[in-house]
Protein backbone atom coordinates (compact mmCIF):
# COMPACT_ATOMS: atom_id res chain seq x y z
CA UNK A 1 0.00 0.00 0.00
CA UNK A 2 1.74 2.85 -0.84
CA UNK A 3 2.35 5.67 1.99
CA UNK A 4 0.54 9.09 2.13
CA UNK A 5 4.18 10.29 3.79
CA UNK A 6 7.85 10.26 2.54
CA UNK A 7 9.07 11.92 5.78
CA UNK A 8 9.82 11.05 9.50
CA UNK A 9 7.75 13.69 10.81
CA UNK A 10 4.83 13.14 8.00
CA UNK A 11 5.10 9.84 9.12
CA UNK A 12 4.55 10.31 13.25
CA UNK A 13 1.93 12.65 12.06
CA UNK A 14 -0.04 9.58 11.02
CA UNK A 15 0.88 7.11 13.55
CA UNK A 16 -0.40 9.32 16.03
CA UNK A 17 -3.81 9.13 14.27
CA UNK A 18 -4.24 5.89 13.68
CA UNK A 19 -3.06 4.59 17.43
CA UNK A 20 -6.43 6.20 18.24
CA UNK A 21 -9.07 5.82 14.93
CA UNK A 22 -11.21 2.63 14.44
CA UNK A 23 -9.21 0.80 11.69
CA UNK A 24 -12.64 0.80 9.11
CA UNK A 25 -12.71 4.69 9.45
CA UNK A 26 -8.82 5.21 8.44
CA UNK A 27 -9.13 2.29 5.43
CA UNK A 28 -12.52 4.57 4.57
CA UNK A 29 -10.51 7.97 5.32
CA UNK A 30 -7.25 6.41 3.00
CA UNK A 31 -9.64 5.69 0.08
CA UNK A 32 -11.59 9.64 0.60
CA UNK A 33 -7.28 11.08 0.78
CA UNK A 34 -6.82 9.24 -2.71
CA UNK A 35 -10.30 9.69 -4.47
CA UNK A 36 -10.68 13.50 -4.36
CA UNK A 37 -12.95 13.41 -1.93
CA UNK A 38 -11.54 16.81 -0.51
CA UNK A 39 -13.18 19.08 -2.49
CA UNK A 40 -11.18 21.75 -0.99
CA UNK A 41 -8.30 22.32 2.34
CA UNK A 42 -7.15 25.44 3.64
CA UNK A 43 -5.30 26.34 6.83
CA UNK A 44 -5.34 29.84 8.31
CA UNK A 45 -4.56 30.60 12.00
CA UNK A 46 -3.42 27.02 13.12
CA UNK A 47 -6.47 25.48 11.78
CA UNK A 48 -7.58 23.06 9.17
CA UNK A 49 -10.79 23.65 7.34
CA UNK A 50 -11.86 21.06 4.34
CA UNK A 51 -15.28 20.50 2.63
CA UNK A 52 -15.39 16.58 1.94
CA UNK A 53 -17.78 14.73 -0.42
CA UNK A 54 -20.24 12.02 1.18
CA UNK A 55 -21.36 9.19 -0.25
CA UNK A 56 -24.97 8.47 -1.77
CA UNK A 57 -26.86 6.00 0.35
CA UNK A 58 -30.79 5.41 -0.40
CA UNK A 59 -30.82 3.13 2.86
CA UNK A 60 -30.29 6.35 5.00
CA UNK A 61 -32.36 8.60 2.68
CA UNK A 62 -29.30 10.49 0.62
CA UNK A 63 -30.20 10.73 -2.76
CA UNK A 64 -27.19 13.38 -3.56
CA UNK A 65 -24.22 13.58 -2.58
CA UNK A 66 -23.62 15.49 0.40
CA UNK A 67 -20.37 17.87 1.57
CA UNK A 68 -19.66 17.91 4.89
CA UNK A 69 -17.33 20.62 6.75
CA UNK A 70 -14.27 19.08 8.17
CA UNK A 71 -12.67 21.04 10.81
CA UNK A 72 -9.33 19.66 12.40
CA UNK A 73 -7.12 21.81 15.24
CA UNK A 74 -4.05 20.29 17.19
CA UNK A 75 -3.27 21.44 20.93
CA UNK A 76 -1.20 24.85 20.57
CA UNK A 77 2.06 25.03 22.50
CA UNK A 78 1.63 28.44 24.97
CA UNK A 79 3.53 31.44 24.26
CA UNK A 80 6.11 30.73 27.21
CA UNK A 81 6.75 27.15 26.34
CA UNK A 82 7.40 28.63 22.62
CA UNK A 83 10.15 31.18 24.30
CA UNK A 84 12.05 28.28 26.26
CA UNK A 85 11.52 25.73 23.16
CA UNK A 86 13.23 28.95 20.63
CA UNK A 87 15.82 29.48 22.96
CA UNK A 88 16.93 25.50 23.24
CA UNK A 89 16.43 25.23 19.50
CA UNK A 90 18.66 28.42 18.67
CA UNK A 91 21.63 27.43 20.79
CA UNK A 92 22.26 24.46 18.25
CA UNK A 93 23.83 25.02 15.07
CA UNK A 94 22.76 21.39 14.13
CA UNK A 95 19.03 22.86 14.52
CA UNK A 96 19.23 26.08 13.23
CA UNK A 97 21.71 25.16 10.12
CA UNK A 98 18.38 22.80 9.02
CA UNK A 99 15.61 24.66 9.87
CA UNK A 100 16.22 27.36 8.22
CA UNK A 101 16.62 25.65 5.22
CA UNK A 102 13.42 24.24 5.16
CA UNK A 103 14.30 20.83 6.40
CA UNK A 104 12.96 18.91 9.82
CA UNK A 105 15.90 18.19 12.23
CA UNK A 106 15.92 14.17 12.57
CA UNK A 107 16.66 14.80 16.97
CA UNK A 108 14.28 17.82 16.87
CA UNK A 109 11.98 16.35 19.37
CA UNK A 110 14.59 15.84 21.68
CA UNK A 111 14.83 19.62 21.87
CA UNK A 112 11.30 19.26 23.13
CA UNK A 113 11.50 16.55 25.25
CA UNK A 114 14.00 18.42 27.51
CA UNK A 115 11.39 21.04 27.97
CA UNK A 116 8.48 17.96 28.71
CA UNK A 117 6.84 18.83 25.71
CA UNK A 118 6.10 17.41 21.56
CA UNK A 119 6.05 18.95 18.37
CA UNK A 120 4.11 16.34 16.88
CA UNK A 121 0.99 15.07 18.77
CA UNK A 122 0.79 11.77 19.87
CA UNK A 123 -2.09 11.15 21.70
CA UNK A 124 -6.24 11.70 21.34
CA UNK A 125 -6.43 14.96 23.67
CA UNK A 126 -3.63 16.86 21.47
CA UNK A 127 -6.53 16.99 18.64
CA UNK A 128 -9.42 18.55 18.31
CA UNK A 129 -11.70 17.46 15.25
CA UNK A 130 -15.20 17.53 14.35
CA UNK A 131 -17.14 17.05 11.07
CA UNK A 132 -20.52 17.84 10.06
CA UNK A 133 -21.74 14.15 8.93
CA UNK A 134 -23.90 11.73 10.65
CA UNK A 135 -21.28 9.76 12.07
CA UNK A 136 -20.94 9.04 15.42
CA UNK A 137 -17.54 8.34 15.44
CA UNK A 138 -14.92 11.19 16.40
CA UNK A 139 -12.51 11.00 14.06
CA UNK A 140 -15.03 9.89 11.39
CA UNK A 141 -13.28 8.34 7.98
CA UNK A 142 -13.80 12.25 6.73
CA UNK A 143 -11.63 13.78 9.53
CA UNK A 144 -9.48 10.73 8.42
CA UNK A 145 -9.41 11.91 5.16
CA UNK A 146 -8.19 15.28 5.74
CA UNK A 147 -5.46 14.27 8.20
CA UNK A 148 -3.93 11.76 5.65
CA UNK A 149 -3.77 14.91 3.23
CA UNK A 150 -2.52 16.76 5.93
CA UNK A 151 0.44 14.59 6.42
CA UNK A 152 1.31 15.08 2.69
CA UNK A 153 0.93 18.45 3.00
CA UNK A 154 4.46 18.24 6.16
CA UNK A 155 6.32 16.76 3.53
CA UNK A 156 5.96 19.71 1.28
CA UNK A 157 6.60 22.22 4.59
CA UNK A 158 8.04 20.82 7.76
CA UNK A 159 7.31 24.05 9.09
CA UNK A 160 3.59 23.79 8.91
CA UNK A 161 3.76 21.46 12.16
CA UNK A 162 5.38 24.40 14.19
CA UNK A 163 2.49 26.69 12.39
CA UNK A 164 -0.25 23.96 14.25
CA UNK A 165 0.88 24.75 17.57
CA UNK A 166 1.03 28.22 17.25
CA UNK A 167 4.18 29.15 15.62
CA UNK A 168 4.46 30.82 12.13
CA UNK A 169 7.23 30.20 10.09
CA UNK A 170 8.35 33.68 9.94
CA UNK A 171 8.16 34.23 13.55
CA UNK A 172 10.45 30.84 13.99
CA UNK A 173 12.70 32.14 11.45
CA UNK A 174 13.05 35.54 13.10
CA UNK A 175 14.46 34.29 16.10
CA UNK A 176 16.77 31.80 14.75
CA UNK A 177 18.31 34.16 12.67
CA UNK A 178 19.29 36.35 15.44
CA UNK A 179 22.24 33.60 16.68
CA UNK A 180 25.35 34.19 14.37
CA UNK A 181 25.09 31.27 12.20
CA UNK A 182 21.51 31.98 11.33
CA UNK A 183 22.82 35.82 10.59
CA UNK A 184 25.00 34.05 8.27
CA UNK A 185 22.61 31.81 6.53
CA UNK A 186 19.94 34.23 6.38
CA UNK A 187 22.38 36.57 4.45
CA UNK A 188 23.24 33.72 1.96
CA UNK A 189 19.68 32.28 1.39
CA UNK A 190 18.43 35.93 0.80
CA UNK A 191 21.40 36.85 -2.02
CA UNK A 192 19.27 37.36 -5.00
CA UNK A 193 20.96 35.54 -8.29
CA UNK A 194 22.05 38.09 -10.56
CA UNK A 195 21.78 37.67 -14.43
CA UNK A 196 24.46 35.85 -16.79
CA UNK A 197 25.93 38.75 -19.04
CA UNK A 198 27.34 37.94 -22.33
CA UNK A 199 30.91 38.08 -23.10
CA UNK A 200 33.04 38.47 -25.79
CA UNK A 201 35.73 35.63 -25.30
CA UNK A 202 35.53 32.23 -22.55
CA UNK A 203 38.91 33.05 -21.99
CA UNK A 204 41.35 35.93 -20.37
CA UNK A 205 42.77 38.13 -23.03
CA UNK A 206 46.29 38.80 -22.12
CA UNK A 207 47.39 42.25 -22.31
CA UNK A 208 50.84 43.43 -23.44
CA UNK A 209 52.89 45.92 -21.81
CA UNK A 210 56.08 47.85 -21.99
CA UNK A 211 58.68 47.59 -19.31
CA UNK A 212 61.25 50.67 -18.69
CA UNK A 213 64.73 50.07 -19.72
CA UNK A 214 66.22 49.55 -16.74
CA UNK A 215 64.07 47.29 -15.37
CA UNK A 216 65.42 44.23 -13.68
CA UNK A 217 64.25 40.75 -14.58
CA UNK A 218 64.96 39.66 -10.37
CA UNK A 219 63.38 42.82 -9.11
CA UNK A 220 60.66 42.18 -11.56
CA UNK A 221 59.63 38.61 -10.60
CA UNK A 222 60.81 39.07 -6.35
CA UNK A 223 59.82 42.09 -5.08
CA UNK A 224 61.70 43.61 -2.48
CA UNK A 225 58.54 44.83 -0.39
CA UNK A 226 57.03 42.32 2.35
CA UNK A 227 53.83 41.79 2.31
CA UNK A 228 51.59 41.21 5.30
CA UNK A 229 50.03 37.88 5.72
CA UNK A 230 46.06 38.41 5.05
CA UNK A 231 43.46 37.90 7.79
CA UNK A 232 41.80 34.49 7.32
CA UNK A 233 38.64 35.08 5.89
CA UNK A 234 35.35 34.94 8.70
CA UNK A 235 32.68 34.87 6.23
CA UNK A 236 30.56 31.69 6.70
CA UNK A 237 29.46 29.60 3.72
CA UNK A 238 26.93 27.05 3.07
CA UNK A 239 27.85 24.33 1.04
CA UNK A 240 24.75 22.91 -1.68
CA UNK A 241 22.65 25.78 -0.78
CA UNK A 242 20.76 25.59 -3.56
CA UNK A 243 19.96 21.82 -3.34
CA UNK A 244 19.48 21.94 0.54
CA UNK A 245 17.44 25.01 -0.34
CA UNK A 246 14.87 22.68 -2.10
CA UNK A 247 14.32 20.94 1.25
CA UNK A 248 14.28 17.01 2.36
CA UNK A 249 11.60 16.55 0.14
CA UNK A 250 11.05 19.11 -2.79
CA UNK A 251 7.70 18.78 -5.06
CA UNK A 252 9.14 17.68 -7.67
CA UNK A 253 10.85 14.44 -6.28
CA UNK A 254 8.78 11.12 -6.14
CA UNK A 255 11.39 8.87 -4.18
CA UNK A 256 10.62 8.06 -0.95
CA UNK A 257 14.59 8.63 -0.19
CA UNK A 258 15.41 11.76 1.28
CA UNK A 259 15.83 14.17 -1.60
CA UNK A 260 19.07 15.67 0.07
CA UNK A 261 20.75 12.39 1.20
CA UNK A 262 20.27 11.20 -2.33
CA UNK A 263 22.43 14.15 -3.94
CA UNK A 264 24.89 13.95 -1.07
CA UNK A 265 25.33 10.20 -2.54
CA UNK A 266 25.33 11.41 -5.96
CA UNK A 267 28.76 14.14 -5.33
CA UNK A 268 30.20 11.97 -3.20
CA UNK A 269 30.27 9.31 -6.18
CA UNK A 270 31.51 11.94 -8.72
CA UNK A 271 34.40 13.31 -6.67
CA UNK A 272 36.21 9.79 -6.07
CA UNK A 273 35.69 7.89 -9.00
CA UNK A 274 38.55 8.89 -10.26
CA UNK A 275 40.58 9.99 -7.79
CA UNK A 276 43.05 7.32 -8.31
CA UNK A 277 43.75 9.01 -11.89
CA UNK A 278 44.05 12.61 -10.37
CA UNK A 279 46.53 11.21 -7.50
Amino acid sequence: MPTFSRTWWGKKFIDALESFTDSGRLSRGRSYARGNKVKSFEIEDGIVEAQVRGSVNPYYGVYKEPLYTTVVEIQPISAAKWAAAIALIASKASYISKLLLNEMPDTIEDAFLTLGLNLLPRKRSEFKTSCSCPDYGDPCKHVAGVCYLLAVEFDRDPFLMFELRGLSKAALQAELAKSPLGIALSAELSTQATDPAPVESYYTQPKTITLPPDTSLKEFWQSPKRFSTPEPSTQVTVPAILIKKQGDAPAFWRKDASFIATMEELYERVKTKNRDVLD
